[in-house]
């Protein structure tokens, strides 16, 4: 079996994922900026507004939180060992999609003003996508020879306990987020808390990786 990297497990990936995040990002702080001097783009990305700073601190203490209740939840279950190995580089893919994956999920795949009901069921909806998108319940690994079209082939399940468990933990992480975006504190539905919580739990995860032998290498 051949076995292949996630695209931003390598250093070319890294690379890109953080290139997009400055391009990106440098992008919804120009909106930001507009819509705080009071001349908002009506192109502006998602959740391009400001925020209350006791909501960005609940937003990072409630993923902080979050992140040690899933850590506490492994050991207790005894599948700490069964986390992938990282590398140091790999942080910076990860701060990369604290604001990537903020936009798209929290900023466009939700549906709004068409009732609490159609929100909600979004809400749900794309967390489950969210979670998916993790590599917690399946895996990829193509056999030897195997032309590169028939992707399908390397395609495989991976129904075990860490698996459910991790799966069940971004779900809720992704909750959270939407969660943060929609309170009603947010009266300017600003991606702000998203941002900081996001990065928060994805800094808390490296760290606890690294202070158990999963954060291997430089790249």
């Amino acid at each position: 079996m051949v076995q292949f990297r996630v695209m931003t497990e390598s250093p070319l990936g890294i690379l890109i994922a953080v290139i997009a995040a400055v391009f990106i990002g440098r992008m919804w702080w120009q909106d930001f900026s507009d819509a705080r001097k009071g001349t908002p783009n009506p192109k502006a990305l998602p959740g391009a507004t400001p925020s209350s700073i006791k909501l960005i601190l609940i937003g990072i203490i409630g993923a902080v939180l979050l992140t040690a209740l899933e850590t506490i939840g492994e050991l207790a279950l005894g599948i700490s060992g069964e986390q992938k190995n990282i590398s140091v580089l790999f942080l910076g893919a990860m701060l990369a999609a604290a604001l990537l994956e903020e936009i798209i999920f929290r900023g466009y795949i939700v549906i709004t003003n068409r009732g609490r009901t159609a929100l909600i069921a979004s809400i749900l909806g794309a967390s489950l996508v969210f979670a998916l998108a993790h590599d917690f319940l399946w895996q990829f690994s193509m056999p030897e020879g195997a032309p590169w079209w028939q992707f399908w082939q390397g395609l495989s399940a991976n129904f075990t306990l860490k698996g459910w468990f991790s799966f069940g933990f971004v779900f809720l992480a992704s909750l959270f987020f939407y969660g943060l975006r929609f309170h009603p504190k947010n009266v300017h539905r600003s991606l702000l808390p998203c941002f900081a919580a996001h990065a928060a739990k994805n800094i808390a995860v490296f760290l606890i990786k690294l202070a158990q032998g999963h954060v291997a290498g430089l790249y």
